[in-house]
């Protein structure tokens, strides 16, 4: 019996062994992952934080301010601007671009003669890099030689002064982004054909009219993925940069400071400033605002959104 008892700690310390030795084998595999965050984001992440609270030009030594840094960001004239302006992307461009992306895949989702090629032409633009596409779409609304005013001039529609005009370049935006609906469709049309045709079957049999099934079916279906979208989208809207940039000519905000997004604003306190400390307490201003309106939907998803099964 002693004999027995002995041998199943001996077995027990070897399963001991083995196991910690996988935890080293496993911690050494993931430690490029490990050091690298740590070193790439959380030092950064801290050091940002304690920045915040200091004025910091990047070659004297910070000097502590506290809570300075946020009260100027309260009083600040810029900042309000550059917030309202991203608000507009957010609340209204990103709503719009998900309703376009949902209408295209609802139409690359039909059973037609060469749909694969009608998918690869809308998708395209998506791999377009954004600073080329930006300077195309600089060409495209001109003013003057325009592509897309002299088509409103030859149908004797209003052409607007598109960036040169405040009241028009958020829209101006918005239109360029309908270009790139093609990766939001492509997602949406994945999930459109993961959804069973017997759900639509059985709706047809009792009755209900393609705007029931649409309804009723499609758009629960589609829940989940409108979510991840949605707070993609959210994400992507509070950190306009490049198209802005390029649009006014620099991280000036172009006309009536109409172009002075959240990201302009900071990199414009930040490097051309040279405010660091200052442009710290805006990005954690702006991640505390990213975090709780991503809350906000995580918490409201719970009336909206519908998981397989539900």
């Amino acid at each position: 019996m002693f004999t027995q008892s002995a041998a199943n700690r001996k077995t027990s310390n070897i399963m001991t062994v083995k196991e910690r030795r996988d935890q080293w084998l496993g911690l050494a595999f993931a430690s490029p992952f490990i050091l690298g965050f740590l070193l790439l984001t959380m030092i950064p992440f801290g050091q940002s934080f304690y920045y915040s609270l200091t004025e910091y030009d990047l070659f004297g030594e910070p000097q502590w301010v506290g809570l300075g840094n946020y009260q100027k960001i309260l009083e600040d004239p810029a900042f309000y601007k550059s917030l309202t302006n991203t608000f507009f992307m957010a609340f209204i461009a990103v709503p719009i671009l998900l309703t376009v992306s949902l209408m295209i895949a609802l139409l690359l989702n039909l059973k037609v003669k060469g749909i694969a090629v009608y998918r690869t032409l809308y998708y395209l633009p998506v791999a377009i890099p954004v600073v080329a596409n930006s300077i195309l779409w600089l060409w495209i609304l001109n003013p003057q030689y325009g592509i897309l005013n002299t088509i409103l001039r030859a149908f004797n529609l209003p052409d607007p002064a598109w960036l040169l005009d405040p009241m028009f370049t958020k829209p101006s935006l918005i239109i360029m982004g309908l270009l790139g609906t093609g990766g939001g469709a492509l997602i949406y049309l994945a999930a459109l054909q993961g959804i069973p045709k017997e759900m639509y079957e059985a709706a047809e049999i009792d009755g209900a009219n393609a705007w029931s099934r649409f309804r009723h079916i499609t758009l629960p279906a589609l829940s989940p993925v409108t979510l991840f979208q949605l707070i993609m989208g959210l994400i992507g809207a509070f950190q306009i940069f490049t198209e802005s940039f390029i649009f006014a000519n620099g991280a000036t905000g172009g006309p009536d400071q109409s172009l002075l997004f959240y990201a302009v604003n900071l990199y414009q306190e930040a490097f051309v400033n040279l405010h660091m400390g200052y442009a710290s307490a805006l990005a954690w201003i702006l991640f505390v605002i990213v975090m709780l309106i991503t809350l906000i939907i995580f918490k409201s998803s719970l009336r909206w959104v519908y998981y397989g099964g539900e």
